[in-house]
């Protein structure tokens, strides 16, 4: 009798084949969110990408790294992986665009139970997407096939991102002062953040399917819990190019609460006035169904609110002017006072 072949990589759940085809697949793909200044092509063992030396006098680079989160598990329902991706550049390039920063490239991880090449090649189309609209280059990333790690259709997704800014023109906070206004840019809907705390109201307190259409949505369930992130990053250099900025807050994990305060110089405070925007349907849905307090849905979302701007009150026409004319909902929605490094609301929340 014949002796049985010793076990492969394949025996433990890990096929190579998939893996070349899934790097081809994406090689095209890859290609097309290129700048001038990368060097190579996919599949080395590294992104190469050449710096302008003269375009800047102190450059400085930035850098941010994020993941997609629960959101992840919405997708998986759906069955539906092309919008994650934008996702996952969005989480860090509107991190790193804060510090007036201009994204340059952007590498992924890609972990997953079993290596489909279709799935991969369209998680990554969506990273392509996000790139596109970033302005910046994907220049490389890993996949990671983890059987007995992850369940078989199961993955889970990081991103980095890598900036360039002018020493000088720098976009930190230290510049906040009393009397300066903040003004808030329209999110999408619930962006990456909160989705551990939206899936356990809707889908399992409320009974929801990912299928169901929902009338104050206006659609289905899984097609709002899918709204990519919006990128702000074109949309803030626009602004740096036109008016003062102070400060810039992305807000995601920690939503309003926790984001806002982060760059905050000591002594000062600020003050918001919840009534200055329409909060999307989406949150409201959620506190009624969970019966969330108040305090917990601005600690945990965005509100409807994904960036919100510090600027001189001054500016404030000509910005919220500049923004009606391109096209964007934003509104001000509160000022910097003095106090204790934080924030205050109004009207009060219930506790």
């Amino acid at each position: 009798m014949k002796e049985k072949d010793g076990l492969t990589y394949s025996d433990a759940g890990v096929d190579i084949e998939s893996g070349n085809k899934a790097v081809e697949l994406m090689r095209q793909i890859v290609r097309t969110t290129w700048r001038p200044e990368v060097i190579g092509d996919l599949g080395g063992f590294s992104g190469l990408f050449s710096l302008d030396k003269d375009r800047y006098k102190q450059p400085v680079l930035v850098s941010g790294t994020d993941g997609v989160g629960t959101k992840l598990k919405i997708a998986m329902l759906m069955q539906k992986h092309d919008t994650v991706g934008i996702d996952l550049v969005a989480m860090c390039v509107n991190d790193i665009a804060t510090s007036g920063a201009e994204p340059l490239f952007f590498l992924d991880y890609l972990a997953t139970g079993r290596l489909v090449p279709e799935k991969a090649a369209a998680i990554v189309a969506g990273i392509a997407g996000g790139c596109r609209q970033a302005g910046c280059a994907l220049i490389g990333g890993e996949t990671a096939e983890m059987p007995g790690f992850y369940g078989q259709d199961e993955y889970d997704l990081a991103g980095f991102a890598v900036g360039i800014v002018e020493r000088g023109r720098i976009i930190d906070g230290s510049r906040i002062q009393p009397g300066n206004c903040l003004i808030g840019l329209s999110s999408s809907g619930l962006h990456s953040n909160g989705y551990s705390l939206a899936r356990r109201v809707l889908l399992e307190a409320a009974g929801f399917g990912i299928g169901d259409f929902i009338p104050e949505l206006g659609r289905s369930l899984g097609e709002e819990m899918l709204e990519p992130t919006r990128i702000y990053v074109k949309l803030l250099k626009n602004l740096e190019s036109n008016f003062n900025l102070l400060g810039i807050a992305h807000i995601t994990g920690g939503g309003l609460t926790e984001n806002i305060p982060r760059l905050l110089p000591s002594g000062t405070a600020v003050l918001i006035d919840l009534t200055a925007w329409p909060v999307p349907p989406v949150f409201s849905l959620i506190q009624r169904i969970g019966r969330v307090e108040d305090k917990e849905m601005l600690r945990t979302f965005n509100m409807g609110l994904g960036m919100v701007l510090f600027l001189p009150s001054k500016q404030a026409g000509a910005c919220l002017d500049f923004l009606k004319n391109a096209g964007e909902k934003a509104y001000l929605v509160g000022e910097v006072i003095k106090g204790k490094k934080g924030i205050e609301y109004s009207p009060g929340l219930n506790s």
